[in-house]
Protein backbone atom coordinates (compact mmCIF):
# COMPACT_ATOMS: atom_id res chain seq x y z
CA UNK A 1 0.00 0.00 0.00
CA UNK A 2 2.97 2.23 0.88
CA UNK A 3 4.55 1.56 -2.41
CA UNK A 4 1.49 2.17 -4.69
CA UNK A 5 0.70 5.61 -2.56
CA UNK A 6 4.71 6.40 -3.38
CA UNK A 7 4.23 5.70 -7.02
CA UNK A 8 1.15 7.57 -7.24
CA UNK A 9 2.36 10.65 -5.76
CA UNK A 10 5.30 10.48 -7.72
CA UNK A 11 3.27 10.07 -10.67
CA UNK A 12 1.23 13.04 -10.15
CA UNK A 13 4.09 14.70 -9.23
CA UNK A 14 5.90 14.33 -12.71
CA UNK A 15 3.04 15.50 -14.65
CA UNK A 16 2.69 18.60 -12.85
CA UNK A 17 6.50 19.12 -13.75
CA UNK A 18 6.26 18.40 -17.35
CA UNK A 19 3.36 20.94 -17.42
CA UNK A 20 5.64 23.70 -16.17
CA UNK A 21 8.37 22.57 -18.38
CA UNK A 22 10.87 21.13 -16.06
CA UNK A 23 13.22 17.99 -17.37
CA UNK A 24 13.86 15.63 -14.88
CA UNK A 25 16.63 12.64 -16.40
CA UNK A 26 14.97 9.23 -15.77
CA UNK A 27 18.45 7.76 -14.23
CA UNK A 28 17.22 10.60 -11.24
CA UNK A 29 14.15 8.40 -9.85
CA UNK A 30 16.09 5.27 -10.11
CA UNK A 31 16.39 3.90 -6.80
CA UNK A 32 19.38 4.41 -4.55
CA UNK A 33 20.07 0.44 -4.38
CA UNK A 34 19.86 -0.22 -8.28
CA UNK A 35 22.74 2.84 -8.18
CA UNK A 36 24.47 0.94 -5.49
CA UNK A 37 24.31 -2.87 -7.02
CA UNK A 38 25.70 -1.16 -10.16
CA UNK A 39 28.62 0.15 -8.35
CA UNK A 40 29.40 -2.65 -6.69
CA UNK A 41 29.45 -4.57 -9.93
CA UNK A 42 32.01 -1.80 -11.72
CA UNK A 43 35.26 -3.65 -12.56
CA UNK A 44 37.10 -0.65 -12.14
CA UNK A 45 36.16 -0.42 -8.57
CA UNK A 46 36.91 -4.24 -8.05
CA UNK A 47 40.56 -3.92 -9.48
CA UNK A 48 40.98 -0.91 -6.96
CA UNK A 49 39.51 -3.12 -4.72
CA UNK A 50 42.35 -5.68 -5.09
CA UNK A 51 45.03 -3.33 -4.86
CA UNK A 52 43.89 -1.37 -2.00
CA UNK A 53 43.81 -4.87 0.23
CA UNK A 54 47.18 -5.71 -1.59
CA UNK A 55 48.52 -2.42 -0.63
CA UNK A 56 47.43 -2.10 3.10
CA UNK A 57 47.27 -6.28 3.92
CA UNK A 58 43.65 -6.38 4.17
CA UNK A 59 40.93 -8.78 3.25
CA UNK A 60 38.85 -8.31 0.08
CA UNK A 61 36.14 -8.39 2.56
CA UNK A 62 37.23 -5.69 4.23
CA UNK A 63 37.90 -3.63 1.68
CA UNK A 64 34.93 -4.44 -0.24
CA UNK A 65 33.08 -2.99 2.84
CA UNK A 66 35.15 -0.08 3.34
CA UNK A 67 33.67 0.61 -0.35
CA UNK A 68 30.21 -0.13 0.39
CA UNK A 69 30.52 2.52 3.75
CA UNK A 70 31.76 5.29 0.78
CA UNK A 71 28.76 4.15 -1.59
CA UNK A 72 26.21 4.80 1.43
CA UNK A 73 27.89 8.21 1.86
CA UNK A 74 27.96 9.47 -1.53
CA UNK A 75 25.14 8.15 -2.93
CA UNK A 76 21.60 10.27 -2.74
CA UNK A 77 18.27 9.16 -2.87
CA UNK A 78 16.55 11.83 -5.19
CA UNK A 79 13.28 12.68 -3.81
CA UNK A 80 10.88 14.78 -6.73
CA UNK A 81 7.98 16.43 -3.97
CA UNK A 82 11.31 17.15 -1.48
CA UNK A 83 13.19 18.89 -4.56
CA UNK A 84 10.31 20.73 -6.20
CA UNK A 85 7.68 20.95 -3.56
CA UNK A 86 9.56 21.51 0.13
CA UNK A 87 13.17 22.42 -1.70
CA UNK A 88 11.37 24.92 -3.90
CA UNK A 89 8.74 26.34 -1.47
CA UNK A 90 11.23 26.64 1.20
CA UNK A 91 14.06 28.19 -0.61
CA UNK A 92 11.30 31.11 -2.25
CA UNK A 93 10.73 31.84 1.19
CA UNK A 94 13.82 32.26 2.67
CA UNK A 95 15.48 33.46 -0.16
CA UNK A 96 12.81 36.46 -0.48
CA UNK A 97 12.72 36.69 3.32
CA UNK A 98 16.67 38.04 3.46
CA UNK A 99 17.20 39.27 -0.44
CA UNK A 100 15.83 40.34 -2.99
CA UNK A 101 16.84 38.05 -6.07
CA UNK A 102 17.62 38.72 -9.09
CA UNK A 103 18.61 36.06 -12.10
CA UNK A 104 19.74 37.23 -15.63
CA UNK A 105 20.30 34.71 -18.35
CA UNK A 106 23.57 36.52 -20.24
CA UNK A 107 22.95 34.82 -23.42
CA UNK A 108 19.00 33.10 -23.17
CA UNK A 109 19.21 32.26 -26.93
CA UNK A 110 21.99 30.48 -26.50
CA UNK A 111 20.50 28.86 -24.07
CA UNK A 112 17.62 27.48 -26.90
CA UNK A 113 20.74 25.34 -28.82
CA UNK A 114 21.66 23.48 -26.20
CA UNK A 115 20.52 20.11 -26.89
CA UNK A 116 17.80 18.30 -24.91
CA UNK A 117 19.74 15.42 -24.60
CA UNK A 118 23.34 17.69 -22.91
CA UNK A 119 25.46 16.79 -20.45
CA UNK A 120 25.31 19.87 -18.66
CA UNK A 121 27.94 21.52 -15.89
CA UNK A 122 27.31 23.95 -13.98
CA UNK A 123 30.93 25.54 -12.45
CA UNK A 124 29.69 28.76 -10.14
CA UNK A 125 32.25 30.67 -7.59
CA UNK A 126 31.00 30.12 -4.05
CA UNK A 127 30.44 33.08 -1.93
CA UNK A 128 27.60 31.68 0.54
CA UNK A 129 26.21 28.27 1.93
CA UNK A 130 23.34 30.39 0.51
CA UNK A 131 24.74 29.65 -3.24
CA UNK A 132 22.86 25.98 -3.08
CA UNK A 133 19.56 27.14 -2.48
CA UNK A 134 19.72 30.42 -4.22
CA UNK A 135 21.14 28.34 -7.51
CA UNK A 136 18.90 25.66 -7.27
CA UNK A 137 15.59 27.63 -6.69
CA UNK A 138 16.75 30.26 -9.65
CA UNK A 139 16.64 27.23 -12.00
CA UNK A 140 14.34 24.81 -10.12
CA UNK A 141 11.80 25.65 -13.12
CA UNK A 142 14.47 24.69 -15.96
CA UNK A 143 16.59 21.61 -14.33
CA UNK A 144 16.94 19.50 -11.26
CA UNK A 145 20.99 20.06 -10.13
CA UNK A 146 22.73 17.44 -8.61
CA UNK A 147 25.55 19.27 -6.01
CA UNK A 148 28.78 18.15 -5.08
CA UNK A 149 28.72 19.40 -1.21
CA UNK A 150 31.22 19.08 1.57
CA UNK A 151 31.32 17.22 4.50
CA UNK A 152 29.95 20.69 6.38
CA UNK A 153 26.32 19.45 5.60
CA UNK A 154 27.01 16.08 6.75
CA UNK A 155 24.73 16.59 10.05
CA UNK A 156 21.31 15.87 11.03
CA UNK A 157 19.06 16.94 9.28
CA UNK A 158 20.96 18.70 6.23
CA UNK A 159 22.35 15.23 5.15
CA UNK A 160 19.40 13.86 4.46
CA UNK A 161 17.86 17.09 2.76
CA UNK A 162 21.07 17.05 0.41
CA UNK A 163 20.37 13.72 -0.61
CA UNK A 164 16.74 13.94 -1.51
CA UNK A 165 17.97 16.97 -2.91
CA UNK A 166 19.70 14.28 -5.15
CA UNK A 167 23.49 15.81 -3.98
CA UNK A 168 26.13 13.87 -3.44
CA UNK A 169 28.85 14.31 -0.77
CA UNK A 170 32.57 14.60 -1.33
CA UNK A 171 35.30 14.52 1.61
CA UNK A 172 37.94 17.27 0.54
CA UNK A 173 41.58 16.57 1.37
CA UNK A 174 40.71 12.97 1.57
CA UNK A 175 43.58 10.96 -0.35
CA UNK A 176 43.10 7.62 -0.46
CA UNK A 177 42.75 6.05 -3.76
CA UNK A 178 39.88 3.77 -2.80
CA UNK A 179 37.71 6.38 -2.00
CA UNK A 180 38.31 8.71 -4.76
CA UNK A 181 37.83 5.42 -7.06
CA UNK A 182 34.26 4.83 -5.93
CA UNK A 183 33.59 8.58 -6.14
CA UNK A 184 35.12 9.03 -9.51
CA UNK A 185 32.98 6.23 -10.89
CA UNK A 186 29.64 7.43 -9.37
CA UNK A 187 30.32 11.04 -10.55
CA UNK A 188 30.78 9.44 -14.08
CA UNK A 189 27.87 7.06 -13.82
CA UNK A 190 25.65 10.17 -13.06
CA UNK A 191 27.42 12.40 -15.84
CA UNK A 192 26.72 9.87 -18.37
CA UNK A 193 23.13 9.58 -17.79
CA UNK A 194 22.93 13.07 -18.19
CA UNK A 195 22.44 14.42 -14.55
CA UNK A 196 22.90 17.95 -14.23
CA UNK A 197 25.61 18.72 -12.04
CA UNK A 198 26.38 21.93 -9.85
CA UNK A 199 30.46 22.30 -8.86
CA UNK A 200 31.95 25.20 -7.42
CA UNK A 201 35.65 24.76 -8.76
CA UNK A 202 37.06 27.05 -6.01
CA UNK A 203 36.32 24.05 -3.43
CA UNK A 204 35.44 26.03 -0.55
CA UNK A 205 33.98 29.57 0.43
CA UNK A 206 36.26 33.01 -0.48
CA UNK A 207 37.53 34.13 2.70
CA UNK A 208 38.43 37.07 1.55
CA UNK A 209 35.66 37.86 -0.94
CA UNK A 210 38.91 37.72 -3.96
CA UNK A 211 37.69 34.46 -6.89
CA UNK A 212 39.72 31.53 -5.59
CA UNK A 213 42.33 29.40 -8.06
CA UNK A 214 39.82 26.47 -9.41
CA UNK A 215 40.53 22.62 -8.46
CA UNK A 216 39.88 20.48 -11.26
CA UNK A 217 39.32 16.89 -9.17
CA UNK A 218 35.55 16.86 -10.27
CA UNK A 219 35.86 18.25 -12.83
CA UNK A 220 38.57 15.61 -14.37
CA UNK A 221 36.70 13.06 -13.44
CA UNK A 222 33.49 14.41 -15.20
CA UNK A 223 35.61 14.79 -18.21
CA UNK A 224 36.73 11.20 -18.12
CA UNK A 225 33.41 9.62 -19.73
CA UNK A 226 34.33 11.76 -22.81
CA UNK A 227 36.99 8.47 -23.46
CA UNK A 228 33.33 7.42 -24.90
CA UNK A 229 33.69 9.78 -27.99
CA UNK A 230 29.77 9.89 -27.87
CA UNK A 231 29.63 11.75 -24.70
CA UNK A 232 31.83 14.55 -26.23
CA UNK A 233 29.24 16.65 -28.43
CA UNK A 234 26.54 16.59 -25.77
CA UNK A 235 29.19 18.18 -23.21
CA UNK A 236 28.93 21.61 -22.16
CA UNK A 237 29.84 23.79 -19.35
CA UNK A 238 27.51 26.92 -17.98
CA UNK A 239 29.36 29.46 -16.28
CA UNK A 240 27.72 30.99 -13.15
CA UNK A 241 28.42 34.30 -11.46
CA UNK A 242 26.56 35.09 -8.12
CA UNK A 243 27.24 37.92 -5.60
CA UNK A 244 25.33 39.28 -2.36
CA UNK A 245 24.87 42.72 -0.64
CA UNK A 246 25.10 40.29 2.34
CA UNK A 247 26.72 37.25 2.76
CA UNK A 248 25.30 35.79 5.92
CA UNK A 249 28.76 34.12 6.67
CA UNK A 250 31.03 37.35 6.28
CA UNK A 251 32.39 37.95 9.44
CA UNK A 252 32.98 33.68 10.27
CA UNK A 253 35.03 33.69 6.40
CA UNK A 254 37.11 36.89 8.07
CA UNK A 255 38.15 35.25 11.31
CA UNK A 256 39.09 31.84 9.35
CA UNK A 257 41.13 34.17 7.23
CA UNK A 258 42.46 35.54 9.94
CA UNK A 259 43.57 32.23 12.27
CA UNK A 260 44.88 31.16 9.07
CA UNK A 261 47.05 34.01 9.17
CA UNK A 262 48.59 33.44 12.45
CA UNK A 263 46.30 36.30 13.80
CA UNK A 264 44.34 35.47 17.42
CA UNK A 265 41.48 33.10 16.90
CA UNK A 266 38.24 34.46 18.57
CA UNK A 267 36.90 32.17 21.86
CA UNK A 268 34.51 30.01 20.44
CA UNK A 269 31.98 31.29 23.46
CA UNK A 270 32.39 34.91 22.30
CA UNK A 271 31.00 33.85 18.87
CA UNK A 272 28.40 31.68 20.03
CA UNK A 273 26.96 34.74 22.04
CA UNK A 274 27.27 36.85 19.10
CA UNK A 275 25.18 34.50 17.15
CA UNK A 276 22.48 34.34 20.07
CA UNK A 277 22.70 38.47 20.48
CA UNK A 278 22.32 38.63 16.28
CA UNK A 279 19.14 35.77 16.62
CA UNK A 280 17.54 37.17 19.47
CA UNK A 281 18.06 40.89 17.49
CA UNK A 282 16.49 39.62 14.29
CA UNK A 283 13.80 37.89 16.31
CA UNK A 284 12.71 40.94 17.82
CA UNK A 285 13.08 42.52 14.16
CA UNK A 286 10.56 40.13 13.24
CA UNK A 287 8.37 40.23 15.95
CA UNK A 288 7.85 43.54 15.31
CA UNK A 289 7.73 44.01 12.22
CA UNK A 290 10.68 45.95 11.69
CA UNK A 291 11.98 43.21 9.41
CA UNK A 292 14.52 44.49 6.98
CA UNK A 293 16.00 42.86 3.85
CA UNK A 294 19.37 42.32 3.37
CA UNK A 295 19.58 43.57 -0.39
CA UNK A 296 20.35 41.80 -3.44
CA UNK A 297 21.23 38.06 -3.92
CA UNK A 298 22.12 37.95 -7.38
CA UNK A 299 22.82 35.09 -10.13
CA UNK A 300 24.10 35.97 -13.79
CA UNK A 301 24.22 32.43 -15.97
CA UNK A 302 26.80 32.67 -18.79
CA UNK A 303 26.75 31.45 -22.33
CA UNK A 304 27.14 27.35 -22.09
CA UNK A 305 30.51 26.39 -23.71
CA UNK A 306 30.46 23.52 -25.67
CA UNK A 307 33.45 20.87 -25.17
CA UNK A 308 33.43 19.04 -28.30
CA UNK A 309 35.63 21.55 -29.59
CA UNK A 310 38.36 21.16 -26.94
CA UNK A 311 38.00 17.88 -26.68
CA UNK A 312 39.10 17.89 -30.40
CA UNK A 313 41.94 20.52 -29.81
CA UNK A 314 43.08 18.28 -27.07
CA UNK A 315 43.44 15.27 -28.90
CA UNK A 316 45.45 16.92 -32.00
CA UNK A 317 48.14 18.65 -29.89
CA UNK A 318 48.46 15.25 -28.09
CA UNK A 319 46.95 12.67 -30.27
CA UNK A 320 44.63 11.53 -27.90
CA UNK A 321 43.85 13.36 -24.35
CA UNK A 322 43.47 10.18 -22.93
CA UNK A 323 46.63 8.21 -23.73
CA UNK A 324 48.92 10.91 -22.24
CA UNK A 325 49.91 10.57 -19.03
CA UNK A 326 47.92 11.93 -16.45
CA UNK A 327 49.45 14.79 -14.89
CA UNK A 328 49.93 16.15 -18.67
CA UNK A 329 46.07 15.38 -18.85
CA UNK A 330 45.92 17.18 -15.34
CA UNK A 331 47.56 20.40 -16.99
CA UNK A 332 45.24 20.90 -19.90
CA UNK A 333 42.11 20.58 -17.79
CA UNK A 334 43.64 23.09 -15.21
CA UNK A 335 44.05 25.61 -18.53
CA UNK A 336 40.15 24.71 -19.41
CA UNK A 337 38.85 25.10 -15.10
CA UNK A 338 41.10 28.68 -15.12
CA UNK A 339 39.30 29.94 -18.52
CA UNK A 340 35.86 29.06 -16.88
CA UNK A 341 36.58 31.02 -13.74
CA UNK A 342 38.00 33.81 -15.99
CA UNK A 343 34.35 33.76 -17.91
CA UNK A 344 32.63 33.62 -14.14
CA UNK A 345 34.93 36.52 -12.91
CA UNK A 346 33.69 38.40 -15.96
CA UNK A 347 30.42 38.19 -15.60
CA UNK A 348 30.02 38.62 -11.17
CA UNK A 349 26.95 40.71 -10.56
CA UNK A 350 28.03 44.11 -9.35
CA UNK A 351 25.58 44.69 -6.48
CA UNK A 352 25.08 48.50 -4.87
CA UNK A 353 26.86 47.33 -1.47
CA UNK A 354 30.20 46.44 -3.61
CA UNK A 355 30.45 49.42 -5.84
CA UNK A 356 30.14 51.12 -2.58
CA UNK A 357 32.68 49.00 -0.66
CA UNK A 358 34.64 49.75 -3.75
CA UNK A 359 34.62 53.19 -4.05
CA UNK A 360 35.41 53.08 -0.16
CA UNK A 361 38.62 51.13 -0.50
CA UNK A 362 39.91 53.02 -3.65
CA UNK A 363 39.87 56.44 -1.67
CA UNK A 364 41.49 54.97 1.37
CA UNK A 365 40.67 57.54 3.96
CA UNK A 366 38.44 57.66 7.84
CA UNK A 367 35.56 60.24 6.32
CA UNK A 368 35.17 60.33 2.49
CA UNK A 369 32.68 63.93 1.44
CA UNK A 370 29.62 62.80 0.27
CA UNK A 371 29.82 64.42 -3.74
CA UNK A 372 32.93 62.93 -3.59
CA UNK A 373 32.23 59.36 -2.99
CA UNK A 374 29.67 59.97 -5.91
CA UNK A 375 31.85 61.10 -8.12
CA UNK A 376 34.27 57.52 -7.36
CA UNK A 377 31.41 55.44 -7.79
CA UNK A 378 30.43 56.89 -10.97
CA UNK A 379 33.70 56.54 -12.76
CA UNK A 380 34.18 52.97 -11.35
CA UNK A 381 30.03 52.32 -13.12
CA UNK A 382 31.66 54.06 -16.50
CA UNK A 383 34.67 51.65 -16.25
CA UNK A 384 32.49 48.44 -15.65
CA UNK A 385 29.43 49.79 -18.82
CA UNK A 386 33.06 50.00 -20.81
CA UNK A 387 33.43 46.14 -19.83
CA UNK A 388 29.94 45.23 -20.39
CA UNK A 389 29.68 44.25 -16.14
CA UNK A 390 26.48 43.30 -14.95
CA UNK A 391 25.64 46.36 -12.63
CA UNK A 392 22.67 46.38 -10.77
CA UNK A 393 20.90 49.59 -11.29
CA UNK A 394 23.11 50.48 -13.91
CA UNK A 395 20.56 53.21 -15.36
CA UNK A 396 19.31 54.67 -12.24
CA UNK A 397 20.79 57.59 -10.47
CA UNK A 398 23.76 56.91 -9.05
CA UNK A 399 22.94 58.85 -5.63
CA UNK A 400 19.88 55.79 -5.47
CA UNK A 401 22.66 53.18 -5.84
CA UNK A 402 24.69 54.73 -2.72
CA UNK A 403 21.67 55.08 -0.58
CA UNK A 404 20.70 51.53 -1.11
CA UNK A 405 24.42 50.58 0.05
CA UNK A 406 23.96 52.96 2.92
CA UNK A 407 20.98 50.73 4.44
CA UNK A 408 23.19 47.58 4.65
CA UNK A 409 26.57 49.63 5.57
CA UNK A 410 24.59 51.19 8.34
CA UNK A 411 22.71 48.14 9.92
CA UNK A 412 26.01 46.19 9.70
CA UNK A 413 28.39 48.98 11.33
CA UNK A 414 30.30 49.67 8.41
CA UNK A 415 29.63 53.12 7.95
CA UNK A 416 27.85 55.80 8.46
CA UNK A 417 26.16 59.17 6.93
CA UNK A 418 26.38 62.83 8.56
CA UNK A 419 25.28 65.90 6.08
CA UNK A 420 28.97 66.30 5.06
CA UNK A 421 29.83 62.83 4.35
CA UNK A 422 30.22 58.99 5.03
CA UNK A 423 32.77 57.85 7.96
CA UNK A 424 34.32 54.74 7.83
CA UNK A 425 33.99 52.27 10.64
CA UNK A 426 37.72 51.29 10.86
CA UNK A 427 36.60 48.21 13.51
CA UNK A 428 34.91 47.18 10.16
CA UNK A 429 36.97 48.31 7.23
CA UNK A 430 37.88 44.12 6.86
CA UNK A 431 33.90 43.93 5.53
CA UNK A 432 34.42 46.94 3.35
CA UNK A 433 37.31 45.22 2.04
CA UNK A 434 35.44 41.94 1.83
CA UNK A 435 33.27 43.02 -0.41
CA UNK A 436 35.02 45.46 -2.57
CA UNK A 437 37.01 42.39 -3.13
CA UNK A 438 34.22 40.56 -5.57
CA UNK A 439 34.77 42.77 -8.77
CA UNK A 440 37.85 44.48 -7.85
CA UNK A 441 39.02 42.54 -10.63
CA UNK A 442 36.34 44.25 -12.95
CA UNK A 443 38.02 47.61 -12.00
CA UNK A 444 40.59 48.15 -14.49
CA UNK A 445 42.70 51.48 -13.66
CA UNK A 446 40.97 50.84 -9.92
CA UNK A 447 41.98 47.69 -8.92
CA UNK A 448 45.53 48.64 -7.90
CA UNK A 449 44.33 51.15 -5.63
CA UNK A 450 41.50 48.69 -3.66
CA UNK A 451 44.36 46.09 -3.65
CA UNK A 452 46.82 48.24 -1.89
CA UNK A 453 44.25 49.63 0.76
CA UNK A 454 43.32 45.57 1.57
CA UNK A 455 45.02 44.45 4.42
CA UNK A 456 41.83 42.85 5.73
CA UNK A 457 42.17 43.59 9.81
CA UNK A 458 40.46 41.33 11.38
CA UNK A 459 40.76 41.66 15.35
CA UNK A 460 37.69 43.42 15.78
CA UNK A 461 34.09 42.71 15.18
CA UNK A 462 30.63 43.40 16.06
CA UNK A 463 27.20 42.45 14.91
Amino acid sequence: MNRYIRNQVNRAALRSLRKRGSHVPRFLLTKRASVREDLLKNPVIADAVQLHALEHGYTEEASWLKVQSYIDEIVPFFNILAYYRFGYTASKWLLNMFYKVSAEHLAPESVNKVPRDAIVVYLMNHRSNADYLLVGYVLTGKVAISYAVGEWARAFPLEYIFKSFGSYFIRRNYREPLYHTVLEQYVQLITKNGITQGIFPEGGLSRDGKLRPAKIGLLDYILGVARDETFRKRMYIVPVAINYDRVLEDRSLLRELASREGRARTPVITQMGEVGRYVWWNAARLVMRRWKRYGRATVNIGEPIPLSGWFEQQDRETGGLFNIERHERLERVQLLADEVMQKIGAIVPVTPVSLTCAAIQSLDAHFIPREKLLLRMTEMRDVLRSLNASVIRAEGAIADTLDLAMKMLRMRKMAFESRSGIAVSEANRSLISYYANSIAHLLGPFEAGIRERDALPADKFSF
